[in-house]
């Protein structure tokens, strides 16, 4: 494998910079205008950042100058470039500023003079520790949205901890009622918790910029990594407080819903199937040729299918295992059951749909050439985002925006 470095390809990143800055001057997303900076690391801040940034928004996107985002340092890797930095930090301006010093502190409190949003997320106390902290940030400029994302929120006795997007999907609760019946609690394969509080906060800040419109007044948006998934358990709260029920872990059953699961076929891939209403089940009883399971008297209700789970299951279990996927898909598809292939990223790839939907698209790189990547969500009509860029160097912007930033103003 070519190991691609920067001064390999030095020519293709100032052209790429040089359209880079003419593109984003000749944007017209939806928060074109708007200026966000943004002091995080890893990938819930920067989650909120890219959103901000695929709608037009300008993002300043602060790294330790020696140390830079940890995110540069995750795999996947090609040589020496990180994939995931590219995706998560695109659309952003890129400066360094070590925001422990004194130097780097004058630089934020500059900067928040004309910015909108602050979007953070480290440790309750540390910007205040460096003489940043919202109430500072906001002297300057009353009206900016100080948006902080912690493990556990700016209160509470947990406040103070490390958080980290495993331990706050545990405490959520989910975990407790997700993976195989009888055995270990399952955690998300990847940072869902994170990528949840990154859209929160995105929600939370534009809820903060329209009121702003009312009062002219800022202010802080407190999120929190647990309270992002939390929210997501709609029933179990109000479910223990008036019924004492606690969620059991049941593979992918569901307790309100049968049949729910996924049924692997002969050709060992996996289709998931949900038929929660009598109207939807009544379909996929036709499907398998048996039509006689609407009115059975185990099956005839969703609440009777969910305490007769185990055996639908194995009659839905038998039907697919002597079948091919396709030949499932084609049978579900026409008898309109509710049914889908369970993609691996590959299919997804290959998948008609995804492609008339540009649900991936191309994306000029200096360092790799054309990349592919998940395109913008949601969508807009009039003023849809897009992706601009991919995430850059260290230092890309410092040039222009750091004097910008430094002026002494009056």
């Amino acid at each position: 494998m070519i190991d691609i470095t920067f001064s390999d390809t030095s020519h293709l990143r100032n052209q790429f910079m040089k359209e880079k800055h003419m593109t984003d001057a000749s944007t017209n997303g939806p928060l074109a205008g708007m200026r966000v900076l943004e002091l995080g690391n890893m990938i819930a801040a920067p989650t909120a950042g890219t959103q901000f940034a695929d709608f037009g928004a300008e993002v300043i996107k602060v790294e330790h100058p020696v140390h830079g985002d940890d995110l540069r340092q995750w795999p996947p890797n090609k040589g020496e470039v990180p994939l995931w930095w590219k995706v998560t930090n695109r659309n952003k301006r890129l400066i360094t500023v070590d925001l422990s010093t004194e130097e780097g502190a004058e630089i934020v409190r500059n900067a928040v003079r004309d910015v909108d949003i602050v979007l953070e997320n480290f440790r309750p106390g540390t910007l205040e520790r460096w003489n940043i902290g919202p109430e500072e940030l906001m002297a300057i400029n009353p009206g900016l949205i100080v948006t902080r994302i912690s493990g556990y929120g700016q209160t509470g006795p947990y406040s103070g901890r490390a958080g980290y997007g495993t331990v706050a999907e545990a405490i959520s609760g989910i975990p407790s009622f997700t993976g195989p019946k009888g055995g270990p609690p399952t955690l998300s394969a990847f940072p869902l918790v994170d990528v949840l509080a990154g859209h929160s906060a995105v929600q939370g800040s534009l809820m903060a910029v329209y009121e702003r419109q009312r009062s002219g007044k800022g202010q802080v948006v407190d999120v929190s990594l647990y309270e992002s998934l939390f929210r997501l358990a709609d029933a179990q709260v109000i479910g223990y407080d008036q019924a004492g029920i606690v969620k059991q872990r049941n593979g992918n059953r569901m307790d309100e819903d049968s049949p729910r699961n996924t049924y692997q076929t002969s050709d060992e891939k996996w289709i998931a199937i949900s038929a929660g209403s009598q109207r939807t089940f009544s379909r996929l009883a036709t499907a398998i040729g048996r039509p006689e399971l609407t009115d059975d008297p185990r099956f005839n209700t969703n609440r009777n299918r969910v305490a007769n789970a185990e055996e639908l299951d194995q009659i839905m279990s038998d039907w697919f295992a002597v079948r091919s996927s396709s030949d499932c898909m084609e049978i579900m598809i026409e008898n309109d059951v509710v049914a889908g292939l369970v993609y691996t990223i590959e299919d997804i790839f290959a998948d008609p749909h995804y492609a008339a939907r540009e649900n991936i698209i191309d994306v000029d790189d200096p360092q790799l050439g054309s990349v592919r990547m998940q395109n913008v969500s949601p969508r807009l009509s009039r003023t849809p985002g897009r992706v601009r860029w991919t995430g850059g160097q260290m230092g890309d912007d410092n040039d222009e925006l750091l004097p910008e930033m430094t002026a002494v103003r009056g």
